[in-house]
């Protein structure tokens, strides 16, 4: 098995890629559940612009998968706690059944 050879730089870069990406498709999918159009498109857009830097650059290399996965996560869960600070849930669709309340 031929060694590993990490970029530390690469390894970061895609880290903030990844972790950009996961807080613009957060966005993304708030603005199309608010049904604004122009927002939708331009997040779109810009969620496809950074995911193809991470694409491109683990490709090289499976290890960074690692570092995308951890970029991901930290986007995703940054942004969450930025749209939803917690403790305040919009209230169920008229017909739903109750459900619990304090779901992370």
């Amino acid at each position: 098995m031929p060694p590993i050879h990490i970029d530390p730089l690469i390894a970061a870069a895609v880290i903030v890629a990844t972790a950009l990406t996961d807080a613009i498709y957060v966005m993304f999918t708030n603005a199309v559940v608010r049904r604004k159009r122009l927002p939708a498109a331009s997040w779109s857009s810009l969620w496809y612009l950074l995911s193809s830097f991470a694409v491109i650059s683990y490709t090289n290399h499976w290890i960074y998968v690692v570092f995308a996965a951890a970029g991901s996560f930290v986007g995703s869960y940054a942004t969450m706690t930025f749209l939803h600070p917690g403790g305040r849930y919009p209230p169920p669709p008229v017909g739903a059944a109750p459900g619990p309340q304090n779901q992370d």
